[in-house]
């Protein structure tokens, strides 16, 4: 009776401090419950057992109910693409689940993963001229001059080094920087802003905290280049649309460039050496075949699928979705770790990464209008660092046991924390001694 007791008592508590007049909300929750927790939980790279007895039971699972909202999960690949396609029946729009100060932009909701047409349609045109792959091909020698540069970093840093920091983080966020044109001078507080923003065990307090702070700081960025547009993507649309565009969508738009094109790029490039490292035919491939680091490449991708759920939709009405019940505002999560590992699609080995798998549509970058629109960017990304890797440090190794690897335990994009490795295979006397 007093477990009883207590555990509504608590749950009241916290339904109190996360609700407000007119429904839930997300940016006052301390944590999320753990009902939720299962699509972002994984044992080491794997997602856990539970999503794939999930998808083969139930590609479309209702994972809780909480706060009066339906929370449903989507884990089967076609059942996935269909929700992530389908505009008409489902809205990206979160503002509703979120409480914000209208005079403050940078507690708004922005960027292209939480808008819906006309306004996504509108503002998506504006990014998606500077991703064909006729422009990024001017930003190929930039990559690959920072991915040398960082390796000549962590080849005086030797004989140990660690990739993620070392490594993983620096090449996307270099990049991203000169893209966005962020001045040399405000990139120390650029760089510590994007980790926080996919970890959720600080709850909505901790996620929607530091949007706050990274959208206040694009705005300032923005605001800066009205005066005195750069180089970059954020002088080059202030330039073209002038004042067709405010401060808050450009600030959102640079926002979504930052979050999509770094911290996932960070998490991909260290994981993904971690696999490959697992197996030296992986890098002796990269080495000697034509053309073998890119489907490679599309492997990690689908097999790593880092972004472990789409942005969420909620249902526009009562509807059948797959023979389940959804009603109007269930909000319907798309797991694309889930989906990426489905074995109708991927056959019978789609929990095993196989380098040499034909080609197939994995769902890493999402699907339909919302398709992250720098995914030919982060390939590019990818096969650079790689290849380069593969060829600069042949016997790249782990320093320490994977067991004793620790990664993120409960976040939007799934990552290794650190990961030590040793550049060059050691000298006979070493290995004697």
């Amino acid at each position: 009776m007093v477990a009883t007791y207590l555990k509504r008592w608590v749950g009241s508590r916290i339904l109190n401090r996360t609700t407000r007049k007119g429904g839930l909300d997300l940016s006052k929750m301390r944590m999320f419950p753990s009902q939720v927790s299962m699509p972002l939980r994984r044992h080491g790279v794997d997602p856990v057992p539970e999503l794939a007895k999930v998808r083969e039971a139930e590609p479309v699972h209702k994972l809780a109910h909480l706060f009066g909202l339906n929370v449903w999960v989507v884990s089967g690949h076609a059942e996935a693409k269909a929700v992530l396609a389908d505009s008409t029946n489902f809205s990206n729009d979160i503002r509703p689940l979120v409480g914000s100060d209208p005079n403050k932009p940078s507690e708004g909701i922005g960027g292209l993963g939480f808008t819906d047409p006309p306004d996504h349609t509108r503002l998506r045109k504006l990014l998606t001229p500077e991703f064909t792959k006729r422009r990024l091909a001017r930003l190929e020698p930039a990559i690959e001059k920072i991915v040398q540069d960082q390796l000549d970093l962590m080849e005086a840093k030797g004989p140990v080094a660690d990739i993620v920091s070392d490594f993983a983080f620096n090449v996307p966020f270099l990049l991203i920087a000169d893209l966005l044109g962020v001045e040399e001078s405000d990139r120390d507080r650029f760089r510590a802003l994007g980790p926080a923003r996919f970890d959720l065990s600080g709850g909505g307090i901790g996620v929607f905290g530091s949007a706050s702070e990274s959208r206040d700081f694009l705005f300032e960025i923005v605001r800066k280049q009205r005066k005195n547009p750069g180089d970059g993507l954020i002088g080059s649309i202030i330039r073209e649309q002038g004042d067709d565009i405010d401060d808050v969508e450009l600030g959102g738009l640079a926002d979504g460039v930052f979050l999509g094109g770094y911290e996932t790029s960070a998490s991909m490039l260290a994981l993904g050496t971690l696999v490959l490292m697992r197996n030296p035919e992986n890098f002796e491939r990269i080495r000697n075949e034509p053309g073998a680091v890119d489907a490679i490449v599309e492997e990690l991708l689908r097999y790593l699928t880092v972004v472990q759920v789409a942005f969420p939709r909620f249902a526009r009405h009562d509807q059948e979705l797959f023979g389940q019940q959804v009603k109007k505002g269930d909000l319907v999560a798309v797991s694309l770790s889930g989906a990426d590992r489905d074995k109708e699609v991927f056959g019978p080995d789609a929990e095993e990464f196989w380098p040499r798998r034909a080609p197939a549509a994995h769902l890493a970058f999402g699907h339909g209008m919302h398709r992250c629109v720098g995914a030919e960017l982060a390939r590019m990304e990818l096969r650079a660092a790689f290849s380069a890797l593969a060829h600069r440090f042949p016997d790249l190794s782990l320093a320490i046991p994977e067991e004793q690897l620790r990664f993120r335990d409960f976040s939007i994009v799934y990552g290794v924390e650190t990961l030590p490795v040793q550049l060059h295979a050691a000298e006979p006397e070493q290995v004697a001694g």
